[in-house]
C-alpha cells in the first residue's frame, strides 16, 4: 500500500512536470534558465507575449517544480532546478533502454542470417517424412 501512495506521488510529480514541458514558450524558459538565472524580463525579451504570460509561465514551471525563484534586493531572479529533471530523464530512460536491447536483439538476429529451417519453407517437413 506504500509503494502505491509513493508511485502516485511519483506519477503526479511527472505529470506536472511533462506537463509543463508541453508548452513551447514553457521549454524555452527551461532552456535559457539552464545556461543561468535571470529575471522575468530577462526570460520574457524573445517572447512577443505579455510580462504578465511570461509570469504565469514560470508559476506553472514553479508549481511543478521545475525552477525556484530568490530575492535579492530588488531583483527576484528564476532558477532552474535541475534536481528535478533527474525523475524525468529516468522515466524517458527506462523506456528508451528497453527499445535499445529490442533492437540489439533483432540486429543480432538479422546478423545471425536465416534459420535454415525457416529457409527451406513450409513444404521442407513434408517431404522428410
Amino acid at each position: 500500500m506504500v509503494g502505491d501512495v509513493r508511485a502516485d506521488a511519483d506519477d503526479t510529480l511527472l505529470d506536472r512536470a511533462f506537463l509543463a514541458l508541453a508548452d513551447p514558450v514553457r521549454r524555452r524558459i527551461v532552456a535559457r534558465l539552464s545556461r543561468g538565472s535571470a529575471t522575468v524580463n530577462e526570460l520574457a525579451e524573445p517572447f512577443a507575449i505579455t510580462l504578465q504570460a511570461v509570469s504565469r509561465h514560470i508559476r506553472v514551471l514553479e508549481e511543478a517544480g521545475l525552477v525556484t525563484r530568490t530575492r535579492d534586493g530588488q531583483r527576484r531572479p528564476v532558477h532552474l532546478a535541475p534536481a528535478a529533471l533527474e525523475p524525468l530523464t529516468a522515466w524517458i530512460d527506462r523506456y528508451r533502454l528497453i527499445h535499445e536491447q529490442r533492437f540489439r536483439t533483432l540486429d543480432a538476429l538479422l546478423a545471425a542470417g536465416p534459420d535454415p529451417e525457416l529457409a527451406a519453407g513450409p513444404d521442407h517437413d513434408q517431404e522428410s517424412s
